[in-house]
Formats: C-alpha cells, sequence, structure tokens
C-alpha cells in the first residue's frame, strides 16, 4: 500500500490541500486494505491514520499496518478532536460526492469545537482518489483479470445448457449458481438476461418469461474476486437469427471493433465514443445508441473514467474500461456486444475471451 499512498499524497497537491479525509467504503479499501464497513481515513503528507469502532479494531490492525488505528466510540463530536490532532490546523478535504447533509453537518460541527490554532479548514473535493484508481496496478490488474476469466467461464456454461423454454431470471440463476460455486466471492451485479423486445431496455431485470427461439437475448454479468469487478455482455438467438438480427449484430460488432483498435492512452472520453457512435449513426441507428460506449471497471463496476458523448474525462494507460456499444429498437429488441480489458500503450488489451458471434 505504500506505492498507493505515495500516488494519493501526490495527489493531494494536486488538489490543493493538506490532508483527506475519507469516508467512501472504495476509497477507504483502496487506500488502506481495511474491508471493514465502518470506518475512516485521514491522509496527510506524514500521517495515515483509519478510525473505526470495536467491531473492526483487530481488523483494521491486520488489514491495514501502514495505517495508525484509532478506536471511536460514540458520534463525532466526541472523538473528532483526538482523531484530527496529528494533522493539526491546514487544509482538510473531504469527499463531497460521498458525505451526507447530516454527516457533513456533524462534521463541520464537530470541528467547529477545536481551538483555532489546531482546527482544520474544510474543503470540498471531488475524485481525488477516485483519479488515482484510475490507474490500476499490477495486482489490481490480475484481480481483474481473474474475474473476467470466470465471468467468461460462467457464461459459456450457461450457454450451453440454455434452452428456449427457460425463464430470463432462470438463466440469470444457472450463472449465478456456477460463479459462487467456481470462486466468485459475489456478483458484480445483478444479471441481466433479456429476450425479445425487453431487451430493448439496456437494464432490464430478468423476467419469469421464457427466452424463446429465433429472438436477441442479450446477457450482461460479471463477477466480483477479491473485491475486483468483472464486466461482459453478448447477445445470441436460440435457433436461426432473422435479417434483422444479422444486420444489427454486424453494425454493434463493427462499432465495437472500430473503437477496440483505436482507443488510447491520452484520448478524451468522448472521442472514444464517438468512434462507435459514428459506426452507428452512419449505419441509421445513432438515436438507438442513447449510453456510452463505456466505462472504468475497478473496485466498483463504474468508476472513473466515464465513456461517453460528455465526458471531460481522459482516458490513461493502465485503466480497466469496457467497451459496450448496443442498438435498441422498441418492440424488437436490443444488440449489446462489451468486453473489458486494460488500456496499455499499444491500445485496448481484452481480458473478455467469450467468442463474438461473426455473422457473415
Amino acid at each position: 500500500m505504500s506505492e498507493r499512498l505515495d500516488r494519493i499524497r501526490t495527489a493531494l497537491d494536486a488538489a490543493e490541500i493538506d490532508a483527506l479525509l475519507i469516508g467512501s467504503a472504495h476509497n477507504r479499501r483502496y487506500a488502506s486494505g481495511f474491508t471493514g464497513s465502518n470506518g475512516w481515513l485521514l491522509i496527510s503528507r506524514d500521517y495515515a491514520g483509519l478510525a473505526t469502532d470495536f467491531r473492526y479494531v483487530e481488523q483494521a490492525a491486520a488489514e491495514a499496518p501502514e495505517f495508525e488505528v484509532f478506536h471511536f466510540q460514540d458520534r463525532l463530536a466526541a472523538w473528532w478532536k483526538d482523531f484530527a490532532k496529528p494533522i493539526g490546523r491546514c487544509k482538510l478535504g473531504f469527499e463531497a460526492d460521498e458525505l451526507s447533509v447530516a454527516a457533513h453537518k456533524s462534521l463541520r460541527d464537530a470541528n467547529a469545537k477545536l481551538t483555532a490554532s489546531r482546527r482544520p479548514s474544510l474543503v470540498q473535493t471531488s475524485g481525488v482518489i477516485e483519479r488515482v484508481r484510475a490507474a490500476k496496478d499490477e495486482r489490481e490488474l490480475d484481480c481483474l483479470r481473474r474475474a473476467a476469466q470466470l465471468t467468461d467461464a460462467a457464461f459459456a456454461h450457461a450457454r450451453e445448457r440454455i434452452q428456449p423454454d427457460w425463464s430470463e431470471r432462470r438463466t440469470a440463476w444457472e450463472i449465478e449458481q456456477y460463479a459462487r460455486t467456481h470462486g466468485a466471492e459475489a456478483l458484480a451485479f445483478e444479471t441481466i438476461v433479456a429476450s425479445g423486445p425487453w431487451g430493448a431496455r439496456p437494464h432490464a431485470r430478468p423476467r419469469e418469461t421464457a427466452v424463446g427461439e429465433s429472438a436477441p437475448i442479450i446477457i450482461d454479468m460479471g463477477v466480483r474476486i477479491d473485491g475486483y469487478c468483472a464486466d461482459m455482455t453478448r447477445t445470441f438467438v436460440i435457433g436461426d437469427a432473422d435479417n434483422r438480427f444479422a444486420e444489427i449484430y454486424d453494425i454493434v460488432l463493427a462499432a465495437h471493433d472500430a473503437a477496440a483498435q483505436l482507443v488510447e492512452p491520452g484520448m478524451t472520453a468522448k472521442d472514444a465514443h464517438a468512434i462507435a457512435f459514428n459506426v452507428i449513426e452512419g449505419a441509421g441507428y445513432g438515436e438507438r445508441f442513447g449510453h456510452g460506449l463505456g466505462h472504468g471497471v475497478g473496485l466498483q463496476i463504474h468508476e472513473s473514467p466515464h465513456i461517453g458523448k460528455t465526458s471531460e474525462d481522459v482516458l490513461v494507460e493502465n485503466s480497466v474500461i469496457t467497451i459496450e456499444p448496443g442498438i435498441y429498437l422498441p418492440e424488437w429488441g436490443g444488440v449489446r456486444i462489451e468486453d473489458m480489458g486494460v488500456l496499455t500503450a499499444d491500445g485496448f488489451e481484452s481480458f473478455t475471451s467469450t467468442p463474438k458471434l461473426r455473422m457473415g
């Protein structure tokens, strides 16, 4: 974790703050290794503290050896003075995107009780840790690769067994059973199985409806291993595909392949999105591709960068992203094709190995 702390401390300089208070569970885990459900990190250039309650003191000491563990009891007002003592008077950032109004009030009120000479000034910050998290280290990349491999295996297991009379929910359950009995700690998100017109809803939830024959079936799925997520989507039919499916699938595949070949570090996220969007728009379906091309994946299934038409994010080397264009037609269904992989100096390296259909 020392390398991560170094990167975070560099990020403090960029954010023009002296210390950062972290309450977000994912940012807390990333920075310290602590996986408990309750706690705060306080990181400055020369201090790293982890405050938690009785339930997690022993766990915190084991999982976050580079942090001084602070055992708190009662409300923030009762212990903030002691926890904040090592940083003294400074510019203290807090995660404005993560802190509730009530929590912010508690922090502000507790901080106001400190003497002026020892009182940090509170500064709103946004995305300080998230931007650091965007570039994955080797341990993270290993976890993400393994999560992608198990996702591929779970899909293959279900694809070999699925029958037209299976419901969408049964199909999703087949995937989940395989994942959990083959090493997944959890699913990365609720599996999407959407057949026929239901597939026109990009985030449709599985129903008791049979998947049927000759209609497009979208399966969007991923598992979590050691805290890290995977994300993959495939669209297929059971039985014979009609001409419309072949047409739509080929357009989406061309958009996917164009983006996968051309994305690179330093590119803006909106320019990456435009690669795929222009292919789909050129085929006459631009209005039916309404979501972003993709997103970052790590400890969260959706994290920095956001790859969409209005995103100001810039793609960085060693970020793990998805490429997932789609076309969605009401009363017919949808097609989405998604791979997840790492962005290297040479371009996009997919972690997803599940084959795609080749309609030609």
